[in-house]
């Protein structure tokens, strides 16, 4: 018996529906198979790790790109700064010789007024018949130990940091050996007194005093040993010096 199909298009449809029925089916099938809850929580755990792994993976890339930013910005201002500081430690050794050659000056200075201080004031004291024939200094004091640093200068590893510090401040010590000769013994007596009294001088004391001959005549050849003093601000007169410009 032969069959002929007068609507061909109904058989698709009924084999398309067919199929679409069978997909549902078999999802609907595979979910009422699941029904344990420990399978349900592992996947849902798998689900959340997934997405937490992603969200800590973004989290990493953006910080490191950040530290990799602040880092490079470091390293440029260490450059920057390693420029300034090499110049800030050049400046200040500048300065330090600078102020090390400004105080030699200053010590020089204040040293170098302390002889003609010193012949004007034994001049002065001179009584009439009386004449000195020499006069010397008794301490040596050279320029190396006036200006050597103290020992708590220097540091544990025994090097002094810096130039040598000079002393501007400090009196320099000066001991005076005066000969000299006299007709008048009274001479002498009042010449040690106003010595004594002079700003400029200290510690006047007799070495020794003898009868010696000069020209024919007997005179008191007399030795006194003094030492120079820091006179107060008030003993040393100044004057402004002018220069014409032409």
């Amino acid at each position: 018996m032969i069959e002929i199909n007068l609507n061909p298009g109904s058989a698709k449809k009924s084999r398309n529906r067919g199929a679409g029925m069978s997909f549902t089916g078999v999802a609907a099938g595979a979910m009422s198979r699941v029904k344990d809850p420990y399978l349900l929580a592992a996947a849902g755990s798998v689900v959340v790790a997934a997405l937490l792994v992603g969200v800590m993976y973004w989290h990493q890339n953006s910080r490191a790109a950040q530290l990799d930013a602040q880092m490079q910005a470091a390293q440029q201002d260490s450059i920057r700064y390693t420029a300034i500081i090499i110049q800030k430690h050049k400046a200040e050794a500048q300065r330090d010789s600078v102020v090390h050659q400004v105080n030699l000056i200053k010590s020089f200075d204040n040293k170098r007024f302390v002889w003609p201080h010193l012949m004007d004031e034994v001049s002065r004291a001179l009584p009439p018949y009386t004449w000195i024939t020499s006069i010397s200094q008794t301490n040596v004091t050279t320029a190396a130990q006036q200006d050597q640093p103290p020992a708590g200068d220097k540091q544990k590893g025994g090097k002094s940091k810096g130039p040598p510090p000079v002393d501007t401040s400090s009196v320099p010590v000066v001991k005076l050996h005066l000969i000299g000769q006299t007709v008048d013994i009274q001479a002498l007596t009042r010449f040690m007194k106003v010595l004594e009294a002079s700003p400029f001088i200290q510690d006047v004391t007799l070495v020794r005093s003898s009868i010696v001959i000069a020209d024919g005549k007997e005179v008191t050849e007399f030795q006194l040993d003094a030492t120079y003093q820091a006179p107060d601000s008030s003993a040393i007169k100044t004057i402004p010096v002018s220069l014409s410009v032409r």
